[in-house]
């Protein structure tokens, strides 16, 4: 389970741990967030596309394609979208809190849905998962006034439960077809609902390089991955496991922009590695 399971999405975390750092780097070239987010769609769905051509994984049955095609819309297009109207409304860092209640989600669509236990340890995790992301959201020098506004809380939820959503599409799904054939199909649809909201900037080297890596890396590299893990995980444990993301984040923030922790912020860390490693332990032992 550790091998095949856990250690795939730690390395889907790791990656998407780069967004924040590379994103920022980004913005710092004049593209705005959901700039940012089209341009890093786009250049992972070339990669999926390319890798699907050349194995020729491309099909997929045409009673699959509503589904593909709504999950492409509610993966990028309202998941992207919500969770900048999270960050614009009631900041960034009650925004990252609100988007990690997706264990929480995932715990229970997994059960409705999948037919997944929901174990009493599942839930300890979940709960130490989002009070350690809470943690770490608001334990950061840069960390952002909170401003809690009715629309920011009601995107940032929805931008929770839509990310839960690439947990269960993808526990189900994953068993039909490879990775890059459903991402083949779902990125394109949620960049053509990305597009009218989207006013694009002149494009620098730096910026250019900047989205090219977090299509690669945090897209390509990171979807790929995470599936790997999800073949052999719960989809809720899988979903606890990828909170490693924000302490990735929080590690290359410190390094390359200087940012530091207050007390609150380290607590945060030791929570979501403490709840991983519990899960772990839970696994391995039960096994």
């Amino acid at each position: 389970m550790i091998i095949r399971g856990v250690l795939p999405v730690v390395a889907a975390a790791t990656l998407w741990g780069c967004l924040g750092p590379f994103s920022k780097l980004a913005f710092s070239q004049g593209m705005d967030p959901l700039e940012v987010a089209f341009w890093r769609a786009g250049f992972g769905w070339i990669f999926f596309l390319a890798q699907a051509v050349w194995t020729r994984g491309y099909k997929i049955a045409p009673k699959d394609l509503p589904a593909i095609t709504g999950f492409g819309f509610l993966g990028v297009t309202v998941f992207f979208g919500s969770y900048q109207i999270a960050v614009q409304n009631s900041g960034a860092a009650l925004a990252a809190v609100l988007l990690y209640t997706a264990p929480a989600w995932v715990a229970i669509l997994a059960r409705l849905i999948l037919g997944e236990t929901l174990t009493s340890m599942k839930l300890v995790c979940v709960g130490l998962t989002i009070a350690g992301v809470a943690g770490v959201a608001l334990g950061s020098s840069a960390t952002q006034a909170i401003r809690v506004t009715p629309l920011g809380i009601a995107a940032g939820l929805v931008a929770g439960l839509s990310y839960a959503l690439y947990y269960i599409f993808g526990k189900h799904y994953l068993n039909i077809y490879p990775t890059h054939t459903i991402f083949a199909y779902t990125l394109p649809v949620g960049l053509l609902g990305l597009l009218p909201w989207i006013h694009f900037h002149p494009m620098t080297p730096i910026g250019l390089a900047a989205v090219f890596f977090l299509g690669l890396a945090t897209t390509f590299g990171a979807y790929t991955f995470y599936c790997i893990g999800l073949k052999h995980l719960d989809a809720s444990k899988a979903a606890i496991v990828a909170t490693l993301e924000p302490v990735v984040a929080g590690v290359m923030a410190y390094f390359w922009w200087g940012e530091r922790f207050t007390l609150t912020g380290y607590l945060g860390i030791s929570t979501i590695l403490g709840a991983v490693l519990l899960l772990v332990y839970t696994d391995t032992k039960a096994a």
